[in-house]
């Protein structure tokens, strides 16, 4: 049996449990999510059972339950939670040590490279939202998010045609996930420098995250560095791992 490394936490406590997000992911996958986890991969003989489970949910989620204008309930900042647990790679909680030269870089498949600062992408239309954050161990969360839609960065870099997929990468320990080009389009997907009313926290992905209440926690890339469309579909530091790809609630 192997064991991996799991997302360090930085919480005081655990969050209630919501059931309905194991509904969401689907039984079968969900069991797959935590056992990964968890460190534990089924062994030689269940892991490739856990993998077909994590390909069927895929497909359910991409092409079923999916839709790019349907809406994640959002809800008044007064029912914010009291704490919003985080998880990075790294052995400590990554740092810039000079955020003034931090720069976000979009290239691959585009018409228009780009390299923006955090002012430029403040600059940019801005977004925001209160929704529920959903962990694939099961608990969630409810918190606000600032940030411009990625939306606003396509229709600036303009995407190829053949342009189907975007990989997000980070300075934490090389963390990185890969999306559909939908999935990014959606309109509650952002790039957030803010939360609950203040700038991002370190914790949380400073100084700029993916975030949308439509995907699991482990999609939403923290301390971005660059977006890179593609015509293949990236990996990702989990789901290389056996977590599903699309990742959709």
């Amino acid at each position: 049996m192997t064991r991996r490394q799991t997302p360090r936490r930085h919480d005081a406590k655990l969050h209630e449990v919501d059931r309905r997000a194991f509904v969401k992911v689907g039984l079968a996958g969900a069991g797959a999510a935590l056992a990964a986890a968890c460190g534990w991969d089924g062994g030689g003989a269940i892991r490739p059972l856990l993998l077909d489970w994590s390909r069927v949910n895929d497909w359910v989620g991409e092409k079923v339950l999916f839709s790019p204008t349907h809406l994640a309930r959002t809800y008044s900042p007064a029912e914010r939670s009291a704490m919003l647990p985080s998880y990075f790679i790294s052995d400590m909680t990554p740092m810039l040590r000079d955020p003034e030269r931090w720069r976000l870089r979009v290239r691959g498949l585009v018409e228009q490279p780009l390299e923006l600062s955090l002012d430029d992408l403040m600059r940019l239309p801005r977004t925001s939202y209160t929704v529920k954050h959903t962990c694939v161990e099961g608990w969630s969360a409810i918190a606000t998010w600032h940030g411009v839609p990625v939306s606003a960065i396509v229709a600036r870099c303009r995407p190829l045609g053949v342009a189907r997929y975007i990989s997000f990468e980070s300075f934490d320990a090389g963390y990185s996930n890969g999306w559909d080009l939908a999935s990014a389009m959606h309109p509650q997907t952002m790039l957030a420098y803010g939360m609950n009313d203040n700038p991002l926290p370190p914790a949380h992905g400073a100084p700029l995250r993916l975030y949308s209440p439509t995907k699991l926690g482990y999609k939403l890339t923290k301390y971005l560095v660059s977006m890179t469309f593609t015509d293949q579909r990236p990996g990702g530091y989990w789901e290389d791992q056996g977590y599903p790809w699309f990742g959709g609630i």
